[in-house]
C-alpha cells in the first residue's frame, strides 16, 4: 500500500467501520480500513433482528458488506492491529503492530468491546450459541423454552423482568448469595421465576448448546438457554491514549454527532452503546461516516 495519508482513518472493519467506510467512500472521502478480524460475534452461528439479513450468518453480512464498500475506489483496507494513535498538529498518525504508519485528518474508532468471560468451565464454548446476551436478537429462537439468566441483584430483578417476555419458564441463578430485596424476591416468585443461589461450577452442553446447568454442590438444573451480561471492556485501548472520556458503564463517551470530547475523533458501534446489536452498529457507523464528511466541510471552508 503505498498512499500514506487519508482524510479519515476508521480503526474497526466489522458491521459498524464499513457502514462509516461506505458514507465516506460515496461522499469521495479518501479513506483506510484498519481491522484486526476479531469482530465479538464470531462465534454466534446465526444474526437476528437486522432487516433483510434476520438469520444470516454473521461473517456472511460481514463479508457481503466489504464487498460492497470496496467497490468505492476511494476506501482502502489494511488487515492488522492498530497500536498507537497520537495527535498532530494536522490530524492522527496511526501506527500498526506491523510498524505502518499513515496520517488523517479524522479517525472513528468503531472497534466493539472485550467480553470479560466468567470462569464458568464451558461458558466460552456456549457464548453466543446457547448463552446469549440479547433477547432482542436471539430471544424468538428460544421463546417458551427452559431458561436461566445468570445475574444478582438490581440487574437479576430486571433482567428477570425483561426475559420473562419471552419465557414464562424461568430461573434466576445468582452464582452465590442472593443480593435481590425481599420485596424483588417475592415478585419474581409470584411470576414463577425459581430462584437458585448456589454457585455455578459448570455446563453440560454439546457443541455450544446448553443442556444444564452444574452447581458446585454436585446439583443440576435443566436449561435449553442462558442469558448472561458478563463484565466487559475496550477492545481497542487507542482512544483513551488520546484522551477520550470513558462513562461508568465503561463505554466511550460520545455526543449525539458520534464526537468524542476529542476534536476530530469519532466513534460507533458496540464500544458507545449498550445495545450492542448489528442493526445498531449499521445506524451508528452509517451517521457517523455523513458527520465526519460534514466536518470535513466545514473545516475546509473555514479556512
Amino acid at each position: 500500500m503505498e498512499q500514506k495519508h487519508f482524510e479519515v482513518i476508521i480503526i474497526g472493519g466489522s458491521y459498524s467501520g464499513l457502514s462509516a467506510a461506505m458514507s465516506l467512500g460515496r461522499s469521495l472521502r479518501q479513506v483506510l480500513v484498519i481491522d484486526s478480524g476479531l469482530p465479538c460475534n464470531r462465534q454466534t452461528p446465526h444474526s437476528h433482528n437486522f432487516i433483510t439479513q434476520d438469520g444470516e450468518k454473521p461473517a456472511v453480512i460481514s463479508a457481503k458488506a466489504k464487498l460492497q464498500v470496496d467497490i468505492y475506489k476511494t476506501v482502502q483496507f489494511f488487515n492488522g492491529l492498530a497500536v498507537k494513535a497520537v495527535k498532530t498538529e494536522s490530524g492522527f498518525e496511526i501506527t500498526t503492530e506491523s510498524g505502518a504508519v499513515f496520517t488523517s485528518r479524522k479517525v472513528l474508532f468503531a472497534t466493539g468491546v472485550k467480553d470479560l468471560i466468567p470462569e464458568i468451565e464451558s461458558f466460552a464454548a456456549c457464548w453466543g450459541i446457547s448463552v446469549l446476551h440479547c433477547p432482542y436478537c436471539h430471544g424468538y429462537e428460544v421463546k417458551n423454552e427452559k431458561t436461566a439468566i445468570i445475574a444478582n441483584g438490581e440487574m437479576g430483578f430486571e433482567f428477570a423482568k425483561l426475559i420473562s417476555n419471552w419465557t414464562k419458564d424461568l430461573r434466576l441463578c445468582t452464582n452465590g448469595k442472593s443480593e435481590l430485596s425481599l420485596e424483588q424476591t417475592q415478585i419474581l416468585k409470584n411470576h414463577g421465576v425459581q430462584i437458585f443461589e448456589e454457585e455455578i461450577d459448570s455446563f453440560e452442553h454439546s457443541k455450544g448448546y446448553v443442556s444444564n446447568i452444574v452447581f458446585k454442590n454436585g446439583n443440576k438444573v435443566e436449561v435449553k438457554a442462558i442469558y448472561s451480561r458478563p463484565a466487559f471492556e475496550q477492545h481497542c485501548l487507542l482512544p483513551k491514549d488520546l484522551g477520550c472520556d470513558i462513562n461508568e458503564q465503561g463505554l466511550l463517551k460520545v455526543d449525539a454527532m458520534q464526537k468524542t470530547n476529542i476534536a476530530g475523533v469519532f466513534a460507533s458501534g458496540d464500544c458507545t452503546t449498550q445495545m450492542r446489536s448489528v442493526a445498531i452498529a449499521v445506524s451508528t457507523g452509517s451517521f457517523a461516516g455523513a458527520v465526519i464528511n460534514k466536518e470535513l466541510i466545514d473545516d475546509d471552508f473555514s479556512q
